[in-house]
């Protein structure tokens, strides 16, 4: 088995005299640093996105408030309204959502008051439906209420549509095909990762014809299906959000490395390898997978196992647009610019939203006031990130087979 080389993350942690982390020195500098990139102009994102995924993640719900929204470019002063009653109306998928939504007790906190879980699973199924119908290129697939319930519960309903739509156009996007044929392409990136790093067990689960499915469901929920603890799931979230959106399918990797010894003492055989994957173990040492994918995606990036493992990286809508994603939430305005030029905009906008009021062209949704305003709030240069976003922003709305063309 090959050694990882393991990069030294003290940054942000104080270490005494005796080598012990003094966990208060390194937790006020990391908020201050947070602090700080949240109200640098523009956003310091990139700041951000190493506070998400380095030991501790974002810390706190009240942060995750603040910087989500940041990793994903979201204006928290122009949301989604709160979906009406005619949003579930003729949806094809509202009974599926329906049953999958009220099998969820167990993701909500417990002790939370049955009423008050009624209502959150409410809002819910109308933030599923929401995104479904504003993106009709989507469709949904079972444990997608997974990832929307985790959002629900740290942000809030008008946010969390923000969230899950961005979410579902980028880093969802290859498993909300009409087929599985693009699931199937992003599991097939852990073989290849489990080779580079431990021939041995590799060898093992190809002799077991075990194959990736044990994974699905880690990878489509973002381990929100198969983790019990939700402070587990909110620092994976942090991780998941500041990095690739093939970043889960590493740190699935990671898992069975860690678990090397009980995966070759077990039977050469698929189902009883299959048995031991599939049930993941709730004790898992996360700071330490967490560093070992992010040292797996270093050492071997997605490009490099597309190309040893007969991989194309073009037929992953989330891999071709990552780039251009990433680039847009690099100009982003701090909330306190924004708030005084939502407040400039009259009571209107404190209701409403700042998009609500702001003017248009008749007939002409991207007229010249609509454009001004976007450049004024979000302080958009001609860059080529802009620029290329802007294209990838249009290309998802042709679908897959028109963008794959592009490629």
């Amino acid at each position: 088995m090959k050694r990882l080389k393991r990069k030294k993350q003290n940054a942000g942690v104080g270490v005494d005299g005796n080598g012990s982390i003094t966990r208060d020195c390194g937790r006020k500098q990391k908020l201050a640093e947070i602090h700080q990139a949240l109200i640098s102009d523009p956003v310091d994102i990139e700041t951000l996105r190493r506070a998400a995924a380095s030991k501790g993640g974002l810390l706190t719900d009240e942060l995750r408030r603040k910087v989500w929204p940041k990793l994903l470019n979201i204006n928290v002063y122009d949301l989604p309204h709160k979906p009406g009653q005619d949003v579930r109306e003729n949806h094809k998928d509202y009974n599926q959502v329906v049953l999958d939504v009220r099998r969820s007790t167990k993701r909500f906190p417990k002790g939370m008051p049955a009423t008050e879980r009624a209502v959150h699973q409410e809002h819910l199924i109308g933030i599923i439906l929401e995104v479904l119908k504003r993106n009709p290129q989507l469709h949904y697939y079972q444990g997608y209420h997974d990832v929307a319930v985790s959002l629900l519960l740290v942000v809030g309903e008008r946010m969390a549509i923000a969230m899950l739509e961005t979410l579902s156009n980028y880093h969802l996007r290859d498993f909300m095909d009409p087929t599985m044929d693009s699931t199937k392409h992003i599991l097939n990136y852990l073989m290849p990762i489990l080779e580079q790093v431990d021939t041995e067990l590799h060898d093992f689960m190809i002799r077991a014809e075990v194959g990736t499915i044990f994974a699905l469901s880690w990878l489509i929920t973002w381990y929100g299906h198969v983790l019990s603890e939700f402070k587990h799931i909110l620092r994976l979230y942090d991780f998941f959000l500041a990095s690739h959106p093939l970043m889960p399918i590493y740190l699935a990797a990671t898992i069975v490395l860690y678990r090397e010894k009980e995966v070759k003492q077990t039977e050469c055989d698929m189902a009883m390898v299959h048995h031991l994957l599939s049930r993941i173990p709730q004790d898992l040492p996360y700071e330490h997978l967490i560093g070992q994918a992010q040292d797996l995606f270093d050492q071997y990036p997605p490009s490099l196992l597309a190309k040893r493992a007969a991989l194309q990286s073009r037929k992953s809508l989330s891999i071709s647009t990552f780039q251009a994603f990433q680039l847009s939430t690099l100009h982003q305005r701090p909330d306190s610019v924004l708030q005084r030029l939502t407040k400039a905009q009259g009571s209107t906008t404190s209701r409403h939203g700042l998009a609500a009021a702001l003017p248009r062209d008749q007939g002409q949704p991207w007229g010249k006031a609509s454009r001004m305003v976007k450049m004024a709030v979000w302080g958009l240069s001609a860059t080529l990130g802009a620029a290329v976003f802007a294209v990838a922003q249009t290309a998802m709305d042709w679908g897959p087979e028109m963008l794959l063309q592009l490629f």
